[in-house]
């Protein structure tokens, strides 16, 4: 009787402990969204950074160049100190060309790269690019200049590269290949494949000719002598 009376406690607590230990499981598992990794704003490796400055001052370097000439033209124009307006010329031009190609890299990197980035992804980044590089170069000009230098330079941006990305989508460059004015001419793979598979009968026929005169000559080696 101890021991039946017993056994039901011991079954109840086997029970509980079977459910404490169920529990666990029971409880429903939630489903773990993919996480999307965070884009770089700069090229990876520990050189990131000068990836994207180098290129930009050397940028800004030759657009400081055009600004200069265009500095020179000016002040000769209105009679004024021509160095001083080639000096001013050529800062605000360094400005805005290094800011614009830097700020674009930047934006590129943002968005994975130029094989992840559809054509209104490269409108976008030239004109956000065009509005940073506008807006450090009007506030060299004073702080009324600030406002219409990022509206003008985010259209300039957006709009060349719209352009030009219109221009590069018609293959301008395969038509010009493809006509009678271009000194190449442009080959699919098939074509390139035929035209080496020829190549090499040509090889074929020139050793067989080789080896067939070989041959005469050993022939005419072993003859008799007269």
């Amino acid at each position: 009787m101890k021991d039946a009376d017993s056994n039901p406690g011991s079954s109840g607590q086997q029970g509980s402990r079977a459910d404490q230990l169920d529990v666990p499981s029971a409880t429903p598992r939630t489903a773990q969204r993919p996480v999307r990794k965070a884009q770089s704003l700069l090229p990876p490796g520990a050189s990131g950074a000068l990836d994207v400055i180098l290129p930009s001052i050397t940028v800004g370097g030759a657009t400081a160049v055009a600004g200069a000439l265009s500095g020179t033209v000016a002040g000769i124009v209105r009679s004024q100190p021509v160095g001083l307006f080639t000096l001013f010329a050529a800062g605000q031009w360094f400005v805005l060309g290094s800011s614009y190609y830097g700020a674009r890299q930047v934006a590129i990197n943002a968005y994975g790269g130029h094989d992840n980035m559809t054509a209104t992804d490269k409108v976008k980044a030239s004109g956000i690019a065009g509005g940073f590089a506008g807006m450090l170069a009007g506030s060299i000009r004073g702080r009324a200049n600030i406002i219409p230098g990022i509206i003008f330079w985010s259209v300039a941006g957006a709009g060349g590269q719209a352009v030009g990305s219109a221009l590069f989508g018609r293959n301008y460059g395969t038509k010009y290949l493809a006509s009678r004015w271009s000194p190449v001419t442009p080959l699919t793979d098939r074509q390139y494949e035929k035209m080496l598979e020829e190549k090499l009968l040509k090889v074929d026929a020139e050793i067989a000719i080789i080896d067939e005169n070989i041959q005469e000559i050993r022939e005419k080696a072993q003859l008799p002598r007269p």
